[in-house]
């Protein structure tokens, strides 16, 4: 999962944004412990290798969307949008109100592509506690060097 993640911030070199490129992937426990709580999906080739995979935290009752990642030899297949198909089911079975995630705003394979999968911008003053703090953490990782958004995605009944 990590030489995935290293392998897909390359992408963001392209864009003059150096900084995410080279920002470490997770680490080995942080990975555990998404594994361990069932709270990480990967998606695999047909030799059964690790081609993408998401993360998710439980924040302010929706499923957050930490990260997702598909190797770029893997991109523009749908496993993006399976991995995160596959946590809405998660969510629903756990009867979450929905999904979050923050995305670069201007980033083709960011908040473009969660708004064509259904989510939609979130205007801060209707972010709950927990969604404040991610953006606040973010902010302080630097992140908040390009245009951020956050966005929701309801589930069926949510």
């Amino acid at each position: 999962m990590r030489a995935i993640e290293v392998a897909a911030g390359e992408a963001f070199r392209t864009l003059g944004m150096g900084a995410v490129a080279d920002d470490a992937p997770p680490s080995l426990e942080a990975l555990a412990n998404y594994q361990r709580d069932g709270r990480a999906w990967v998606a695999t080739d047909s030799g059964d290798v690790a081609v993408a995979y998401i993360l998710v935290d439980l924040v302010d009752r929706f499923a957050h969307i930490e990260q997702v990642t598909v190797h770029p030899l893997h991109a523009r297949q749908g496993l993006g949008g399976q991995l995160i198909d596959e946590a809405a089911r998660w969510a629903a079975i756990f009867g979450l109100d929905g999904m979050t995630l923050t995305a670069f705003e201007e980033v083709p394979w960011n908040a473009p592509y969660y708004a064509r999968l259904g989510f939609r911008p979130v205007p801060e003053r209707e972010w709950p506690g927990g969604l404040y703090r991610i953006v606040q953490s973010e902010r302080a990782h630097g992140l908040d060097a390009w245009p951020r958004i956050v966005m929701k995605r309801r589930l069926p009944g949510g």
